[in-house]
Parts: C-alpha cells; sequence; structure tokens
C-alpha cells in the first residue's frame, strides 16, 4: 500500500510549525473523536512473531490484529521495526517508511506514530555499532565520551526515521546478583546521575527522545530478582534510587520516563499515582510522555492482581499517569473506550494523556506540513568508522587493572602465551543483553553477525606477532563439563605467561549468565570456572587473569593468587582490542570501578554507599563484608599520589559555596589519567549517612612528573539528605571532605563546619559539583 507524500485534507493549526507545540496539539485534539484519541495512546509491535525471546512474558499478550486493523484511526508509537528481526540498514528504512505511510493513511488527519526502538549499547539494529554495556561506560567516570556516543546513537537513530530510544536505564545497583546490573551505571545515584544526564543531553542532541528507565525501584528487588518487590524505605528511594532520575529531568529536560515492573510497598508503580503524577510532574515539573514497559499495564491483573481484569489496569494504570501503552495496545484499545462511554473513565484523564502525546509529536515535527514517512534519506552506516572510534575510546578507558603486585604487566619478554577461558574466543562474551548479536542473532542462527568484532584470542594473537599463542577453553561458561581443564592446566604450565579470560555470556530470560531474567542466587563465577581458575593459577608460570562480565564476581580469593587481575565489563565490539592493549602495555589503563568487586564471600552482596552498621563489625557478626577492590578502585601503570588539599575558609554558611582544592601529580615515569574523587562524610546527623559518598570526581592527563590542580565547586546542597519527616534539608555541622582515588582510599581530608539554621531545599537544589583542572 503506497500513497502520496501530500498530507489529508483535513488540515488546522496544529500543522503550522510556527505555533508552540502545546498550542497545536490542543488544537488537534479539540477536533478528534474519542476513538481518535485513544489510538494516539496505544503501539503495535509488526512483525512480533519473528522475535523469538526478547521480551518478558511475550506469548502472553500476543497481539491479535494485523497491522492494518491495529492502526484504524492513528496509532501512537510503532514498536522496533529495527529491533525485531535481521534487516540490513535500507531495508529497515525502506520498512519504517512503507508502515508509516499505512498509519498515516489510516486515520483523517495524517499522523504518523512514534517509532521507537532499544539502544542501550547502540542502535539495536542489525549492523550497528555494539558499544560497551552501560556499566562499561561507568568504569569511564567520563561523561563527556558517554555523551558523544549518545550523540552517534541519536543521529544514526534519527537518520532512518526513528524517534524515541528506550535508555538510558537508571537504576542504581543494590544487589549484585541482580541479572540487569549490566544495564546499570553502577552503585553509586552521583556518579549514575553524570552519566545518565550525559547519555539523555547527547541522544536528544541527536533529535531521538530518550526514556529513562525504569522508575523506580527496580534494581532494588528483593534477593536480587527480576520482577520482585522492592525492598525500598522511603528515605532509600529519596536519596539512592530517585536522584538520577530528578537529575534527568530538571537538569536533562528528558522527553519521556518508563514504569518499572516493581511493586514499592505494596504499590505497583504502573498504578502509582503518587511517583508518575505527584512527584515525578507536580515536584519536579516533567512535561514529557509517560510510556508502559512492556506489558505493564497488563501485568497490574496478571501479575499484581491489584486489578480484577485488563479494563481494570487501564483505569489504574492511565488515571497514575501511564500515557503511551507498550508494546501492543492490550488495555489502551477497546478496553479503554468501553469505559469512556459508561462513564468509568473520565473524558478529562483521556484527554491528558493524549495532549501529551500530540505535543510529543509536534515536538518532532510529525504535524509539520512537510513531514513525509519517505523524508529520511541519508546513507545509512549504523558502524561507521566515527562509531568505532566512540566505541574504542570506551572500550579503553573502561578496562580496569585491579592489581598489579607482581608487575607482570605490562606484558613484556614472553615467548609463549597460553590464552585459557570460555569467554576468550566468543565475541558473544563481549556484549551486553540488549546489543543485537545477543538479543535477537541467537533466534536468527543462520545470520552472521554483521560486524567486525574480534574475540580476545584475536586480539592477542594480533598484539602479540611474535608470540607462540596456544588457546584452551578449559570448561563452558555455563554447566558442569570438566573435561577441557586437564588440557588447559597443561597449557598453562607450558607457557611462560597464561591469560585466563573467564566471566559471562549475557543473554535474555535465563539463556545467559548475565542480562534481563538472568539473575543469581551467588557471586561465584558461573559453572565450574571457579574450579578452572583455581587448577590453572596452581600450575601455570604467571597468569593473567582477566573477568568479562555483566556484574562483579567475587574473585577475591583468585586475585590474590593472580599476578595480574584486569576486570572488564562488556566492552563491545572493540573491547577485544582494549583488553590485548592494556596486556602489551600500548593503552594505559584509566577505567575505575562503578561497582565493588566483592571478596570471599560471595552470597553476601552489598554496596559501599552504606552506613556505619553495614560495615565490618568484629566481635558483632562473623561475617566481612569488605571487597576485594572498593568502588573507585583502579590502577594503571603509573603512580599518582593527591596533596595539598584545602579550603578557603574552615566555617561557611549553609547556603553557601565551598571550594575544595587538591594538587594531584604524577609520580612515576609514564603519562597516566588519574581519576581524583570527591568523598562527603557527615559525622553526626540526625538520621544515619553513609560512610562515604561520592559527590564529584574528573579525569586529568597527567605528563610523568607533573602535578595540577583540581577545584571542587561544592554548593551545600550537595551534603543535603532526606530526614525523619521525609523532607530534603542541609543540616548544619561538621563535613569531612575527602579527595581519593576510591571509595576504599584514606586520601586527604578536610573539615568544614556548616553554620546557621537547617535549610529546606527541594528538585532545585544544586545537584552537581563542577570540576576545573588548572596549572600545577
Amino acid at each position: 500500500m503506497t500513497i502520496s507524500d501530500e498530507r489529508p485534507a483535513t488540515t488546522g493549526l496544529w500543522n503550522d510549525p510556527a505555533l508552540p507545540a502545546s498550542d497545536r496539539a490542543r488544537a488537534l485534539l479539540d477536533v478528534m473523536t474519542e476513538a481518535e484519541k485513544t489510538a494516539q495512546l496505544g503501539s503495535t509491535w509488526p512483525g512480533h512473531d519473528m522475535a523469538g525471546d526478547v521480551a518478558p512474558m511475550q506469548d502472553t499478550f500476543r497481539g491479535a490484529e494485523s497491522f492494518d486493523e491495529a492502526v484504524v484511526d492513528g496509532l501512537g508509537h510503532v514498536t522496533r521495526v529495527f529491533g525485531t528481526a535481521p534487516l540490513a540498514p535500507e531495508a529497515g528504512r525502506e520498512r519504517l517508511a512503507a508502515l508509516q505511510e499505512r498509519v498515516v493513511a489510516a486515520n483523517r488527519f495524517g499522523i504518523p506514530a512514534i517509532a521507537h526502538e532499544e539502544c542501550l549499547t547502540g542502535f539495536t539494529t542489525w549492523q550497528a555499532t555494539v558499544y560497551p554495556t552501560p556499566l562499561a561506560w561507568a568504569a569511564t567516570f567520563d561523561p563527556g565520551l558517554v555523551h558523544r556516543m549518545a550523540a552517534a546513537i541519536g543521529s544514526d537513530m534519527a537518520a532512518v526515521g526513528v524517534h524515541q530510544g528506550l535508555s538510558p536505564v537508571l537504576d542504581v545497583v543494590r544487589d549484585y546478583r541482580w541479572g540487569r546490573v549490566e544495564e546499570t551505571l553502577g552503585e553509586d545515584p552521583y556518579l549514575v546521575s553524570e552519566l545518565g544526564l550525559a547519555y539523555v543531553q547527547g541522544l536528544q542532541s541527536g533529535g531521538v527522545v530518550a526514556t529513562l528507565k525504569h522508575f523506580a525501584g527496580y534494581s532494588a528487588s528483593r534477593a536480587a530478582r527480576n520482577h520482585a518487590p522492592a525492598a525500598l524505605g522511603p528515605r532509600e528511594l529519596a536519596d539512592v534510587v530517585l536522584v538520577p532520575f530528578e537529575k534527568a529531568v530538571v537538569t536533562g529536560r528528558v522527553g519521556s520516563v518508563m514504569n518499572a515492573y516493581n511493586d514499592i510497598d505494596g504499590v505497583p508503580c504502573a498504578a502509582d499515582e503518587a511517583l508518575l503524577t505527584q512527584l515525578l510532574r507536580e515536584s519536579w515539573g516533567f512535561e514529557g510522555t509517560v510510556v508502559s514497559d512492556y506489558w505493564a499495564i497488563a501485568f497490574l491483573a496478571s501479575l499484581h492482581h491489584v486489578a480484577a481484569d485488563i479494563p481494570d489496569a487501564a483505569r489504574a494504570a492511565l488515571h497514575a499517569g501511564i500515557d503511551v501503552e507498550l508494546p501492543h495496545t492490550t488495555a489502551y484499545g477497546e478496553a479503554l473506550q468501553a469505559q469512556l462511554r459508561d462513564g468509568r473513565v473520565p473524558v478529562g484523564l483521556l484527554d491528558r494523556a493524549v495532549l501529551r502525546v500530540l505535543t510529543q509529536k509536534a515536538e518532532l515535527g510529525l504535524l509539520d506540513p512537510d513531514w513525509h514517512p519517505r523524508r529520511y534519506t541519508a546513507p545509512a552506516d549504523f558502524d561507521s568508522p566515527l562509531n568505532r572510534g566512540v566505541a574504542r575510546a570506551l572500550a579503553e578507558e573502561s578496562v580496569v587493572l585491579l592489581d598489579n603486585a607482581a608487575d607482570l604487566l605490562p606484558l613484556t619478554g614472553a615467548r609463549s602465551v597460553a590464552v585459557i577461558g570460555p569467554t576468550a574466543d566468543d565475541a558473544h562474551c563481549l556484549f551486553g543483553c540488549y546489543s543485537f548479536p545477543n538479543h535477537v542473532l541467537p533466534h536468527n542462527p543462520e545470520i552472521p553477525m554483521g560486524i567486525e568484532a574480534p574475540t580476545v584470542l584475536d586480539a592477542i594473537r594480533r598484539e602479540f606477532p611474535d608470540v607462540t599463542v596456544r588457546y584452551e577453553v578449559g570448561c563452558p561458561v555455563t554447566g558442569d563439563d570438566r573435561s577441557g581443564v586437564e588440557a588447559a592446566v597443561a597449557a598453562a604450565a607450558a607457557a611462560d605467561v597464561t591469560v585466563l579470560v573467564v566471566g559471562d555470556r549475557s543473554g535474555m530470560f535465563g539463556h545467559g549468565t548475565s542480562g534481563e531474567g538472568c539473575d543469581v542466587g551467588d557471586l561465584t563465577l558461573p559453572g565450574v570456572q571457579d574450579e578452572l581458575v583455581e587448577a590453572v593459577l596452581a600450575a601455570a608460570n604467571r597468569t593473567v587473569l582477566v573477568v568479562v562480565s555483566g556484574r562483579p564476581y567475587a574473585i577475591g580469593r583468585h586475585a590474590r593468587n593472580a599476578d595480574a587481575t584486569v576486570q572488564v565489563f562488556f566492552p563491545g565490539e572493540e573491547g577485544a582490542a582494549a583488553i590485548a592493549g592494556v596486556i602489551s602495555g600500548r593503552i594505559n589503563p584509566s577505567g575505575r570501578l562503578p561497582v565493588q568487586i566483592p571478596g570471599d564471600m560471595a552470597g553476601q552482596p552489598g554496596t559501599y554507599l552504606a552506613p556505619p552498621l553495614a560495615l565490618k563489625s568484629d566481635g558483632v557478626s562473623n561475617i566481612d563484608p569488605t571487597p576485594a577492590f572498593p568502588f573507585g578502585h583502579g590502577l594503571s601503570y603509573t603512580t599518582f599520589a593527591i596533596g595539598d588539599v584545602h579550603v578557603d575558609e574552615a566555617a561557611v554558611p549553609v547556603d553557601a559555596t565551598i571550594t575544595v582544592r587538591a594538587a594531584v601529580s604524577n609520580t612515576g615515569e609514564r603519562a597516566g589519567t588519574f581519576v581524583p574523587q570527591l568523598y562527603l562524610t557527615d559525622p553526626v546527623a540526625s538520621v544515619t549517612r553513609p560512610v562515604r559518598q561520592l559527590i564529584g570526581f574528573t579525569r586529568v592527563d597527567l605528563a610523568a612528573g607533573e602535578t595540577r590542580v583540581v577545584e571542587f565547586q561544592v554548593h551545600t546542597d550537595m551534603t543535603s539528605f532526606t530526614g525523619r519527616d521525609l523532607r530534603r534539608r542541609v543540616e548544619p555541622g561538621g563535613i569531612t571532605f575527602t579527595v581519593a582515588q576510591s571509595a576504599g582510599d584514606p586520601g586527604v581530608p578536610v573539615q568544614v563546619t556548616l553554620q546557621g539554621d537547617e535549610r529546606m531545599v527541594d528538585h532545585t537544589r544544586t545537584m552537581t559539583t563542577p570540576v576545573t583542572v588548572l596549572p600545577g
């Protein structure tokens, strides 16, 4: 079916790009029927039957309608045209344009749908760049680079007619056993906030609406089980979980928010008016659209049991503030229209949501008179040299050197190297669960990967062309097959150096060791990899342990026995070369841990952001939660020092800016990148406070012997927290600022006293610590 590029005859003020988007949307809303309005709140997933197992319980809610039936009177969203099955870039653009022609022809106003796609590790489509996973972005501590990546992703998506990306994930890690840790930006709300804001602003600068996920509390599920209830008190919710969302809404002006699947204290987020309307819109001033996570509205009846049936679920979700149902129209179709007719759902609730959707379409240019489905004609190269350059930079900055006590690295002089391990020769072990190769291609095994992605084994052979390299898998990622361990041990014993590569292979809903629905009961390495590591370490002459994973594992005892240990969170298509480059010394590592590496207590996960009672307590508990490697940790092939930390005034008002200055020096013989971190300690407060809390960081490139001065401009708002009355305040009293190399580094502290009366603050408070790097 094809139509003319001209708009249908029914035109009006809504087509005038000179008018404000809200006025255009209101004019269109005023002339629409209820059927036309409800159509704007729905979605359809063309080709859904080709998708395989890529969304939770998708078989339960498969859409029965044909595409043409689904678009009668219009359509709010079209779901994942590119990210469902392998389509070459030009074929995907043609398919989306043809579908949009049918949407435009099916409604009298010629309103197209918003096309949305996943974009967590890049545009989730065939032949597109696979960037590192978000946990790897977090390891860079580099918001500027994350912005560059997101802008590139947004530009690629916009060029082929995609309008909305379902990223970033702003869930703060609370339990490493959760499968979706790989999708997060780590365990610190300030780090998540800064990098999440960079992603939002980058993606939206490319012309694509960013979508915050998952609002809120998803990562705080009990026992780290996917979709489980969130064990959250109101202060933890306010001071840890909500902070990144607040910054992205208030500062980033993000265009969309997606609800979380979980409930908080018995109230599912999809039906929580206090969360989706009172807090998000009325308090924070959010003006975009709230979209449901896939089938979350139907889940109110089928999983949460707070709705009797689908119509009841539709009423609850619309009242709470969900504007668009994804990925198929199940609740916001006839079930909603029937309740509008009999008065169970007020027309005002419908109009509220429709107005938001139409306003967003006007802002995207979809109501402009010159918009047409085939306007996207730029050549599509989803894995361009520019993209790969950004992916390479991210991968290189994300590699974390955990330990090098034996000075094995950089590796020189070896004549033979044994490369051992199940993640060494499998490119899929470099990718996150929402990458196209791991998300869609497993259901299309006959289709090639579509991108160049060398394995770690390939990269080591290229990096060390004059070295004899022998490979043994040792054991699979999962299962109890130990048949390869003997050969691995023999190879390790015969080689000068062994590079032992273990970790995860990401997948979905139990089809991987990391990823959505791939939760674990403890933090031992998957399968029998711990046994492989122990056997190889006992036999090898010298060993580099490389963990390529989506979560931190309890590798403390292994790291003590290895000569060097490297942690890499799924580093993407350029990741293998980055790993090999760090091993050779071509790259001086600068990554820092966005999550702790647990010690030997694999069943006792925790994060660094903890009050005193959560830390080691001799004589009180026999369990030691001290990590093997702390948050923010990372070594280099040079050494750094922090000195001359001071403030201008030791006492300031409760509403003031404090300048914390520190001299940072490269005390080694090689240029390197230092990541100074500013931590806050509140020794005495009206509620328990974290022993340390990150409130500032930067990256500083230093030549050998160079010293520079770092200035942190800390507004006293950064000391604020939620009190017993659930109001955020700045309390007078003593505060300690520490400039350190990690959360576990004593660093250099400086004390400041805040003077005056307690001061209440809200979402208009300062939420960022600007950092300036000056000559030494």
